[in-house]
């Protein structure tokens, strides 16, 4: 499948896209539905805002819901020179602290293989888990615009099979936008450089409304915006892009080390697990749970409940005495 045909086909059916360059190397084409621009959020007003239990978040809103980013909102931010901010997120709670934190753009990454699944690489994801995981995080995402990558296998063989996966990503997934792509260093020599901004103007041309940059040298990067017409999001690519994208595992510090572009902000691992050691401490000890976690029942029912279960017990060993006369 080449880049052109795969262009030209989503100029066909009305998708516009969002892609890097080179489609089989670092490249993300990311599919937009024109008719999922616009969605409207909903949120419950509980009347009790204490949690009795653990099973499901609670009825109140998660945060303080802000407007909804769209891609007119992404076209605003390009247009004024405001970097575009976009994090990962593979479930319920991250998507939350995503959208919650301010974030523009979440991305339901194939790297959740790794960092959520354990996966050896990113190519054993399959497409039901990148669908279950964006789920997932678009519970808990009610401004930041959603993105999901398409896993490896899933686009390869035509531009038909690309956009059937897309429209599976945002019909059933529930993303706004579908991409693809890889995380190799691409644009180190001047040749490949070359290859990578004619295959980013070529997407310009074909309608889409921008690219990631992945792993590519910050020269070529900032070549490319200034050439550009549409937004470059990169990671590993240097400041020069119109905005940045990170994953979240990484920049949190879950797993030590990170790679080279990546910033740490909190080692949390640390943490993490000395409150998972905390907790293990205190229920060996005893000190949990203590007066405060357990639920109060009204003196008159507990004294109701105490004579109950007195009778009960003297009833049973009555029952024993009875057996014991009988036997002898």
């Amino acid at each position: 499948m080449s880049l052109h045909t795969t262009a030209a086909l989503l100029a066909r059916t009305r998708l516009s896209c969002l892609a890097l360059a080179r489609s089989a190397q670092p490249v993300r084409m990311v599919l937009q539905s024109h008719t999922s621009q616009h969605i409207s959020c909903q949120t419950n007003t509980a009347t009790d805002s204490r949690r009795h239990f653990s099973s499901r978040p609670s009825d109140q809103p998660i945060h303080h819901v802000r407007s909804k980013v769209t891609l007119a909102t992404l076209r605003k931010l390009y247009k004024r020179g405001e970097p575009i901010t976009v994090l990962t997120a593979h479930d319920f709670p991250t998507g939350t602290l995503v959208d919650k934190a301010g974030i523009d753009m979440t991305l339901v990454g194939d790297s959740l293989a790794m960092v959520a699944l354990g996966y050896p690489s990113t190519s054993e994801i399959t497409l039901d888990e990148m669908l279950h995981h964006c789920r997932a995080v678009a519970r808990g995402t009610r401004s930041s615009f959603l993105v999901a990558d398409m896993p490896f296998g899933t686009y390869e063989t035509s531009a038909e099979q690309a956009i059937n996966t897309a429209v599976r990503l945002m019909k059933e997934g529930k993303a706004e936008a579908a991409s693809l792509g890889g995380f190799k260093v691409q644009g180190k020599t001047a040749a490949k450089a070359k290859g990578i901004i004619e295959d980013a103007l070529a997407l310009q041309e074909a309608g889409c409304y921008g690219v990631v940059l992945e792993a590519v040298p910050e020269p070529v990067a900032t070549h490319i915006t200034s050439i550009l017409k549409i937004p470059t999001i990169g990671i590993g690519a240097g400041v020069g892009c119109s905005g940045q994208v990170l994953v979240q595992q990484d920049m949190l510090g879950l797993y030590g080390r990170v790679p080279k572009f990546c910033k740490t902000y909190r080692s949390l691992a640390d943490e993490i697990v000395g409150a998972l050691k905390e907790y293990s401490a205190d229920v060996k000890s005893g000190a949990f749970p203590a007066e405060e976690h357990c639920y109060p029942m009204p003196q008159e029912e507990l004294n109701r409940f105490m004579r109950m279960i007195g009778q009960e017990q003297e009833e049973e060993e009555q029952d024993k005495e009875s057996k014991k006369r009988a036997v002898a």
